[in-house]
Order: structure tokens, then sequence, then C-alpha cells
């Protein structure tokens, strides 16, 4: 008998648990640049919004401004919905993806 054989249903268990985590985590919140809002407004909105320090909302607007977008935050498609709506309603062009 083989003494491995019991395992190989555990395992094949476990990594699907671990593709459906990862998927339910695999959603970006994206920023998109435009020719409206100043660097400053974008800067407030994602320390507000997505709790940036100030130094990494302000890297992330330099990659919107010369990217064209960025990923600002990482989460499930919940987490991600109301960030959405509130950069939406700044005035911001935002998506998830």
């Amino acid at each position: 008998m083989n003494s491995f054989s019991f395992a190989l249903p555990q395992i094949e268990v476990q990594e699907l648990l671990i593709e459906e985590l990862v998927d339910q985590e695999a959603h970006d919140l994206i920023v998109f640049n435009d020719d409206f809002n100043t660097f400053g407004h974008v800067i407030q909105v994602l320390i507000e919004v997505c709790k940036h320090s100030y130094e990494q909302a302000e890297q992330c607007t330099l990659i919107i401004h010369y990217k064209g977008k960025c990923s600002v935050k990482k989460g499930t498609q919940q987490e991600l919905e109301p960030l959405c709506e509130a950069i939406l309603d700044a005035g911001i062009q935002a998506t998830i993806v």
C-alpha cells in the first residue's frame, strides 16, 4: 500500500479552498486620469476614502497622471464597492476590475 495515497484528497481540497480565497480577493479599484480634478483633490480623496498615507496617495496620483490609471486598492468586490462609490461621488472616474 502506498503511504501517500491517503493525503492526495486532502491536498486537492486545500488547493481548491486556496483558489477560492484568491478569487475572492482578486479585485482592483482603478482610478482614471481626467482633465478636471487637481492633484490635491485626488490626493485628499484617496487619503479619506482609501485610508492612504499622504505619500501613498501622492504616488498613486502621479501614476494616474502619467499612466492614465492606477490600482489604488485591492480587495473583495463587497469591500471595494463603497470605496468606488465614494470616489465617483467626489467626481473622480473609478471602476472595479
